[in-house]
């Protein structure tokens, strides 16, 4: 078993200055040469009269964010695309609102099409379908997922943590708790307890082991000058994921154009922000006002950029389909569901060809064919 490692690095003060326009000039174009340039925002479309008229028919396109302006993958990009104006050069009109953090809240919205696109894990797209919530999931960047278990660094087997204290925001993680039962952990001697999004609680000594979010705490605890070690549930075989999109069913039906060409936008930007990191989380600093970390924001976007990269296997926001039936069958094993789930019943919750038709030879297609 390969030991995860404590997280080290200092926060960066924030600098916002590049232009929108600069931006849009300095991303590279996968497309033919002949190929006209990305609009300006509000400017001329990038893709045929055809293709245009197909995404505008549309009307008004809603993407809900995971949470609020976060910079988290599957968020940050879709602020960037739209302030580079990525999807005026589509055609799509698109719409931002911040999310709650509530993930049964915006499936149900997502399939009551009061909005048409949000982030939601996979793990929670079957959850919504085995409560009839109809969503259909059409691109994940990593088999990572967020969820992880937090230590002292004096922790160097899971099973050290028989009969201690637990804490966690309300209810064990099923990734982590999977990863207990594979590290031999008797889960069942734990004391779990809800300690709220202090995660100082574990340097303090209140609780032995504290559940978080990969680029969220273990960031948090590190600029206060904390050492912790980081339990990934991925590292022990646990499937999750990161970054994942969702739509409703309905809706990619009728626009196949406009769902290839929303997830071409953000993964475009999530290009250019994956080297303009400062740029695009000063967008979401913009759109969220006074008291907006921009610091710590930039960290989990570098955070889980990292990740993503590290982990890819194939074109960036391929669905693995394998993944999604190795998800199905933690969730029956664990007695999430009220309904058992066979993979492939897992797997036509997905639409796997979206990505593919957006990438030629493993390079993204821009602005479109």
């Amino acid at each position: 078993m390969a030991l995860p490692t404590a997280l080290r690095a200092p926060a960066a003060a924030i600098a916002i200055a590049i232009a929108a326009a600069a931006a849009l000039s300095a991303c590279s174009a996968q497309a033919p040469a002949d190929a006209p340039a990305a609009a300006e925002p509000g400017g001329e479309a990038a893709i045929s009269d055809d293709r245009c008229a197909l995404n505008r028919d549309a009307g008004t396109v809603t993407y809900l964010t995971g949470y609020q302006y976060q910079a988290s993958a599957s968020i940050l990009e879709i602020l960037a695309a739209e302030e580079l104006g990525y999807f005026d050069a589509l055609c799509i009109d698109l719409e931002i609102q911040p999310g709650t953090g509530d993930t049964g809240q915006n499936t149900q919205l997502v399939a009551s099409d009061q909005v048409q696109f949000t982030s939601v894990s996979q793990q929670n797209l079957l959850q919504a379908q085995d409560t009839g919530i109809d969503i259909r999931g059409i691109s994940s960047y990593s088999n990572v997922g967020l969820e992880v278990l937090m230590t002292g660094t004096d922790i160097t087997d899971l099973t050290q943590l028989d009969g201690t204290i637990l804490g966690h925001k309300g209810d064990l993680p099923p990734a982590v708790h999977a990863m207990l039962d594979n590290a031999g952990v008797d889960v069942g001697s734990l004391q779990q307890v809800v300690v709220g999004y202090d995660p100082s609680v574990l340097p303090r000594g209140q609780v032995q082991s504290l559940t978080g979010f990969i680029s969220n705490e273990p960031n948090l605890l590190e600029a206060a000058g904390e050492e912790v070690t980081v339990w990934r549930p991925y590292d022990l075989d646990v499937p999750s994921s990161l970054g994942a999109l969702t739509v409703n069913p309905a809706f990619a039906q009728d626009h196949p154009t406009v769902v290839e060409d929303f997830l071409r936008a953000s993964f475009h930007a999530f290009e250019h922000c994956e080297d303009n990191g400062e740029e695009c989380v000063g967008y979401a600093a913009d759109l969220s006002g006074e008291g907006y970390d921009a610091a710590h924001n930039l960290k989990i976007w570098e955070t889980e950029v990292g990740i993503i990269r590290d982990t890819q296997t194939g074109d960036l926001g391929a669905i693995d389909l394998d993944n999604v039936a190795a998800i199905a069958t933690m969730l029956d094993d664990y007695a999430l569901l009220e309904t058992p789930l066979t993979p492939a019943e897992a797997q036509a919750f997905f639409l796997p060809d979206v990505v593919p038709a957006i990438y030629d030879g493993g390079e993204l297609v821009w602005p479109a064919p």
